[in-house]
C-alpha cells in the first residue's frame, strides 16, 4: 500500500475549501448577529446547509477515492474523480443561492450533489474491483 500523494493534495485544496465555507457561515452569523442556528434568516441558512452538505460528502468521498489510489488504482481515474469532486462542491453553493427551479438551481445545486454521489459510486466501485 503506497501513500496516496493525489488524493492528499485534492485534499488540501479541499479543505482551503471547507475553510472558506466556514468563514462564510461566521460572516453570515456576525452579519445577522445570530449566535446559534440560523436566526430564521433563509440566506444564513443556505450557508450553512452548504457547508453541512460539504462535511456530510466531502471526507467519505475522499476515503474511497484514498484507499483506490493507495491500493495501486489508476492515477487517471483518481485525478478525474477528485477533479469532479472540486467542481461539483464548488458548484454546489452556488446552485443554493440560485433563482428556485431554474436552470442554475438544476444545474449547480442539482448537478453538484449528483457528481458528487457519481465520485462516491464510481470510487467504491473501482475500489471493489481492485480489491477482487
Amino acid at each position: 500500500m503506497t501513500f496516496p500523494a493525489i488524493t492528499a493534495a485534492y485534499a488540501s485544496i479541499l479543505a482551503l475549501f471547507y475553510v472558506g465555507l466556514a468563514g462564510w457561515v461566521i460572516a453570515g452569523r456576525v452579519g445577522h448577529d445570530t449566535l446559534f442556528g440560523d436566526g430564521g434568516d433563509q440566506g444564513l441558512s443556505k450557508r450553512i446547509r452548504s457547508h453541512g452538505n460539504f462535511q456530510e460528502y466531502v471526507p467519505f468521498a475522499l476515503i474511497v477515492v484514498a484507499l483506490y489510489e493507495a491500493s495501486g488504482g489508476s492515477h487517471a481515474l483518481v485525478h478525474g474523480l477528485l477533479v469532479v469532486l472540486l467542481i461539483a462542491r464548488a458548484l454546489h453553493p452556488i446552485g443554493m443561492f440560485a433563482p428556485v427551479n431554474s436552470p442554475r438551481q438544476f444545474a449547480c445545486r442539482g448537478g453538484g450533489i449528483l457528481a458528487t454521489l457519481l465520485v462516491l459510486a464510481v470510487g467504491a466501485i473501482a475500489l471493489l474491483i481492485r480489491l477482487t
